[in-house]
C-alpha cells in the first residue's frame, strides 16, 4: 500500500530518533517548530522514526485533514540516519529504498577540504 503512494510533492524524513508516542498534533507541531516547515502543506509526506527502528509514522496534509501512516516490520529494521536531527528531502525512489531495507541518506561524508597531513 505505501509503495503505491501517488500524488505527494515532496518526501522529508526527520533524521535522528522520535518518541512515536505522539500522534498527529504532536509530529505536526515538531514539523512546525523544530524545523520550521510547514506541515499543511498539501501532498507533502513528513517521516519519523522511533528508538528501535523497526516502525515508521509519517502525516500528509490532505487539504481537509491530516493522513497518519504507521509501518511496522515484523523482522529487521529501518536503515534510519541517526546522527542528525535535521529534516532531509528524499525522493519518491529513495522512499521505497527505506520500505526495502536500504540506506537512503549517506552519514559518513568524506570531507573534501582537509589538506593531506591534517587526515593523519
Amino acid at each position: 500500500m505505501l509503495r503505491k503512494l501517488t500524488g505527494l510533492t515532496k518526501i522529508y524524513i526527520a533524521c535522528g530518533k522520535t518518541d512515536l508516542r505522539m500522534g498527529i498534533d504532536g509530529l505536526a507541531s515538531i514539523v512546525k517548530e523544530n524545523f520550521h516547515l510547514d506541515p499543511f502543506q498539501t501532498d507533502v509526506l513528513f517521516l519519523f522514526c522511533g528508538t528501535r527502528r523497526d516502525r515508521f509514522k509519517g502525516i500528509v496534509w490532505e487539504g481537509d485533514g491530516f493522513l497518519l501512516l504507521y509501518k511496522r516490520l515484523e523482522a529487521g529494521s529501518f536503515k534510519w540516519p541517526r546522527t542528525s536531527s535535521d529534516m532531509e528531502e528524499i525522493s519518491p525512489e529513495q522512499f521505497l529504498n527505506l520500505l526495502d531495507g536500504l540506506t537512503v541518506i549517506d552519514v559518513s561524508t568524506v570531507r573534501t577540504d582537509l589538506h593531506p597531513t591534517e587526515i593523519l
